[in-house]
């Protein structure tokens, strides 16, 4: 298994380092095909689970959001707003032909685009910061430490549970040791980023913005957990071998780049 895990890490690595170096429409394009086939696998989960939301806003309302928000921001908003028009409009269709669950299958669609399309689209924001490529390497690897500490950490040592219910294998022992190397990968990370001429960032900083990462980044983790739970399955899709799906692989990152952008942006721009 973790042989396989490696071996797709890498294919994805080959896939998206090109794309991060590049930026532009090469970023996009990667970024926008990884969030929607993770906003696919999110219906699917939603369907086993009883529900049924729009493949076509979900899917569509996330391609949608990504595109307004790298290239039209100005209007952003607008299409939001029609895309929650749109959607309540759908599903009250839906309620008249028989759907008695509609006004839930709005909220689960609702869901979908906003945490799939408008937190995904920090993502793409995230890169196109002045010296976005360098921000990236700070943010992103800063969560991908974190997981690695916390799987590796806990599948050692760990003994008590962080959340039995939503995800029984996790421990607060991956859980701390997962902070405690996210936090000294983002000072690393920093120093590397520094010594190499793109960010003028000190170790300390890189650390902080490390540990909040690591801090917070396990409840994007747990939030997939939570309707994989509800949908009674283990991984979102099996389009990554040994990884599960795009979902899975995304539930960090989502975070770690809406917090990552607002962390840049705030305190160190």
């Amino acid at each position: 298994m973790l042989g396989t895990r490696v071996i797709a890490a890498l294919i994805l690595a080959a896939i998206g380092i090109p794309a991060v170096i590049l930026g532009g429409m090469p970023y996009f394009l990667v970024i926008t095909l990884f969030l929607c086939l993770a906003a696919w696998e999110y219906v699917q989960l939603f369907k086993t689970a009883g529900f049924q939301a729009s493949s076509l806003f979900v899917v569509g309302g996330t391609a949608a959001l990504l595109v307004s928000r790298a290239y039209f921001p100005a209007d952003a908003g607008a299409v939001l707003a029609i895309l929650i028009l749109a959607g309540m409009g759908w599903h009250l269709v839906a309620y008249e032909e028989g759907r008695d669950q509609a006004a839930t299958d709005f909220a689960v669609t609702l869901g979908g685009f906003l945490y799939l399309g408008w937190l995904g689209a920090y993502l793409i924001d995230l890169r196109n910061l002045p010296n976005g490529m360098w921000w990236f390497w700070l943010i992103l690897p800063s969560v991908w430490i974190a997981d690695s500490a916390a799987y590796f950490i806990g599948k050692a040592f760990g003994k008590q549970p962080l959340s039995p219910r939503l995800s029984p294998k996790k421990t607060w022992e991956g859980y701390w040791g997962g902070v405690l190397f996210g936090t000294l990968g983002g000072a690393g990370l920093a120093m590397l980023c520094h010594w190499l001429g793109g960010l003028d960032i000190l170790w300390w900083k890189g650390a902080a913005v490390g540990l909040m990462l690591a801090v917070l980044t396990t409840l994007g983790d747990l939030g997939e957990s939570m309707i994989k739970r509800q949908a009674g399955v283990k991984d979102s899709s099996n389009l990554i071998p040994g990884h599960g799906g795009f979902f899975d692989r995304f539930d960090t990152w989502l975070w770690g780049g809406v917090i990552g952008y607002f962390l840049i942006v705030w305190f160190l721009l």
